[in-house]
């Protein structure tokens, strides 16, 4: 069974990002899989603790505890769901783009994606999202248990998959969702934001969501960032490693992923 895969680094980020995961993985009937990278055995530095020390100190020792203190938050949030842990000797995000190979679900917490310009500097958080063969949810901050889905559309190309996401964490979660339409420019677009015809068979497979629509205006990124205030997770695509690459050197998903309120899901799209 494929799991939800988060990885953590130790801080109060990644131990949200671990709660967050949990539980969605409860939601999704998933397992849970916590992984921390072990890069250090790669460095070639000692692992145990150092001469004269306590016998509990040493990078091993560290990296131990930082799963078993992400296995008790994830017990504590989901106690139903199968946790399990893994400390791979490999950089962060070799590791997690591994394991997103089999995974249902990569979450990261914010600090993952690296202080201030880490995303754009080509970071865990950046490789992630341009690369992982599955959708990536970064956690940021708490956000409201209830709060709708908020869907960023550019266009038709890639709204099956976002549709496809959104609703489904939506009706997981008993919220209702929004579609909110993303103009490529500072006076919005005020079309209709997705086609009935391609809203239709999502409405018949999950007619407990309520669907608003939202036309958004002004600066996209800026505008998302508002619309998502309340929202419990904001939803946007990625088409190719090369066009998000373009897209976080200054627009709409560098903005949402480093400002964002909520926690935002980036998922593959086609083009």
């Amino acid at each position: 069974m494929s799991a939800v895969v988060v990885g953590v680094d130790g801080s109060e980020e990644g131990l949200r990002a671990v709660e967050w995961a949990a539980g969605e993985a409860g939601r999704r009937g998933r397992p849970l899989l916590i992984v921390h990278a072990f890069i250090w055995p790669l460095m070639k530095v000692p692992l145990g603790p150092a001469p004269g020390a306590p016998a509990e100190g040493g990078l091993l020792h560290a990296a131990e505890r930082v799963l078993a203190a992400a296995l008790e938050r994830a017990r504590q949030v989901a106690p139903g769901v199968e946790v399990t842990s893994d400390l791979p000797e490999a950089e962060p995000a070799v590791a997690l783009l591994h394991r997103s190979r089999q995974a249902e679900l990569l979450v990261v917490g914010s600090r993952g994606l690296g202080e201030l310009g880490g995303l754009l500097l080509g970071s865990v958080g950046a490789r992630l999202a341009a690369e992982a063969a599955c959708p990536v949810v970064v956690v940021r901050g708490p956000a409201p248990a209830h709060g709708p889905v908020l869907v960023g559309i550019a266009g038709e190309d890639g709204t099956g998959e976002l549709l496809a996401f959104a609703f489904a964490h939506a009706a997981r979660a008993a919220t209702t969702m929004t579609l909110a339409h993303v103009g490529d420019g500072g006076t919005g677009h005020r079309g209709e934001t997705v086609p009935e015809r391609a809203l239709a068979p999502w409405r018949e497979r999950y007619p407990a969501v309520d669907v608003v629509r939202e036309t958004l205006t002004g600066h996209p990124g800026r505008a998302l960032m508002r619309a998502a205030a309340g929202a419990s997770l904001l939803v946007v695509g990625s088409r190719h490693r090369h066009e998000l690459e373009a897209l976080l050197l200054g627009s709409v998903s560098q903005s949402v992923v480093h400002h964002a309120a909520c926690p935002v899901a980036i998922v593959p799209v086609r083009r």
